[in-house]
């Protein structure tokens, strides 16, 4: 009897382990997806032209996940060109060669297939996907990316009733083949023939339908190609709640700056009479400003739009700068895990290196290039990751830009700036030009801890934010500023 009651305890304490090992080794979900690149006609601005299709979608399928989730992204390139896609504020934390820009990844050649494997290992929040190659972002190939939070994390406001993703962004008629040739034939892109809304213009308006009384969640991209936007919302303020990633201190405003590469997340309440209202997207920082609008509708609207379309900011860039500032870290709330964002204490950890980018544009050659720190980049036969992975020599120089800028005329090469693992780098961005510029760190979150006019100093350590500034993958550079 003894034996027997023994062999039940060591019978449930084996059942025991063997559960906690499954627990254990249980591997994160997967997602799969199958996408078929493709040119065909388009009519974002009320004229046909070739457009970039996946799976015949423009913009291309959005994709949903959760934190942790695996991505199984098989692409069959049907182009007649290589191609590649960028997961634009997707963190590397595994593999960064499946980054999907030069230098991480060979390019998809026509008639082939690649598939991208992806984990959301620890995010959440807002991004698109876009092409990274031969100037094919002028033409689709984007789409949105969605990282819900897992069940039983806590997030800093109640599940909005809608959930919506808008992606803004300028736009040409012009082919982008003809707009890659004119760059390439030493001469500045011109200004846009309009602005889209989820892939349509001013002729064909784009309708998201609120019910009274409730709050939604829109996600706004800019997957432009140059012009920062303002977005906002007739007669209704927004809610700012993340941004690329990160739970945001949630403050109201009436309208947003969403520069290239941009992500944010905002609630609104449809708290307003019962009728339409004017959605806005126009240009900032230039001369003639362009506008574009979709529609909020009320889901027991009495009106259609009416009156003028609301009046945004236009060239100033104080206006920017401080909403710009305004934006900081949600420090009690949950990131994609149950922990504050704020218990990593950024501001307490020294500096080991600093490095400063300044921009600059000049021709080369007779082709417009731009540079950093005087050296324009060109790309080399082999990926620099596969180069740098299986030794293989001339490929690239680590240490080909330096860390400051040098004073001297541009040049072309294949920069590398190295770096050692688990270095605490700032990294300083100087614009002293007549345009705006945006950096995105591709698979990788920095906190953005100060902006302000003239040149960078040491002493300008004194104005960062070393609380609650805002961790995200893409910042800007108005005019005349660092970072």
């Amino acid at each position: 009897m003894m034996l027997k009651y023994s062999l039940g305890i060591a019978v449930r304490h084996f059942a025991l382990i063997l559960l906690v090992l499954g627990l254990v080794g249980a591997e994160d979900p997967y997602r799969f997806f199958n996408w078929n690149i493709t040119y065909g006609d388009i009519y974002p601005l009320g004229v046909r032209q070739r457009g970039i299709l996946i799976n015949g979608q423009f913009p291309g399928p959005e994709i949903y996940s959760v934190t942790n989730d695996n991505l199984i992204i098989n692409v069959f390139n049907s182009l007649p060109e290589p191609f590649l896609i960028s997961w634009n504020g997707v963190q590397n934390r595994k593999n960064s060669y499946q980054d999907g820009v030069y230098g991480t990844t060979c390019p998809i050649p026509p008639g082939k297939n690649f598939t991208y494997k992806l984990q959301m290992k620890d995010q959440i929040g807002s991004f698109f996907y876009y092409p990274s190659l031969a100037f094919h972002k002028a033409a689709g190939g984007f789409g949105g990316i969605r990282i819900l939070s897992r069940p039983r994390i806590p997030v800093p406001f109640p599940d909005p009733a809608g959930d919506y993703t808008i992606l803004i962004g300028d736009w040409y008629k012009t082919d982008n083949q003809r707009l890659k040739a004119i760059l390439d034939g030493g001469r500045r892109l011109p200004n846009p023939d309009g602005l889209l809304i989820n892939g349509r213009g001013p002729n064909s308006t784009t309708t998201f339908t609120f019910e009274p009384g409730k709050t939604y969640r829109l996600r706004i991209s800019n997957v432009g190609l140059q012009n920062s936007l303002n977005f906002r919302i007739q007669g209704h303020n927004m809610t700012l709640v993340e941004v690329e990633g990160t739970h945001s201190v949630q403050t109201n405003y009436s309208s947003l700056d969403i520069h290239v590469g941009q992500s944010y997340s905002v609630l609104v309440t449809a708290d307003k009479a019962p009728q339409d209202y004017y959605i806005v997207v126009s240009t900032r920082f230039t001369n003639q400003v362009q506008t574009t609008t979709a529609i909020l509708h009320y889901s027991n609207s009495a009106r259609q739009v009416s009156g003028p379309i609301p009046g945004g900011p236009t060239i100033e860039v104080d206006w920017s700068l401080n909403q710009a500032r305004s934006i900081r870290t949600n420090l009690t709330a949950s990131g994609p895990r149950p922990n504050p964002q704020g218990s990593y204490h950024y501001g307490q950890i020294n500096i080991s290196r600093t490095i400063v980018l300044e921009s600059s544009a000049a021709q080369v050659n007779g082709t417009q290039r731009y540079g950093l720190n005087g050296v324009s980049f060109v790309p080399a036969d082999t990926p620099l990751k596969l180069a740098d992975n299986f030794k293989i020599g001339g490929v690239f120089r680590v240490g080909s830009i330096s860390d400051n800028p040098t004073g001297k005329q541009m040049y072309l090469d294949t920069s590398v700036l190295g770096a050692d693992y688990r270095a605490f780098i700032e990294i300083v961005f100087q614009n002293h030009e007549n345009i705006i510029q945006s950096y995105h760190f591709n698979g990788y979150s920095f906190w953005v801890l100060g902006m302000d006019g003239g040149k960078w100093t040491p002493a300008s350590r004194n104005q960062y934010n070393l609380a609650d500034a805002i961790s995200r993958s893409t910042t800007q550079l108005t005019l005349n500023i660092f970072y």
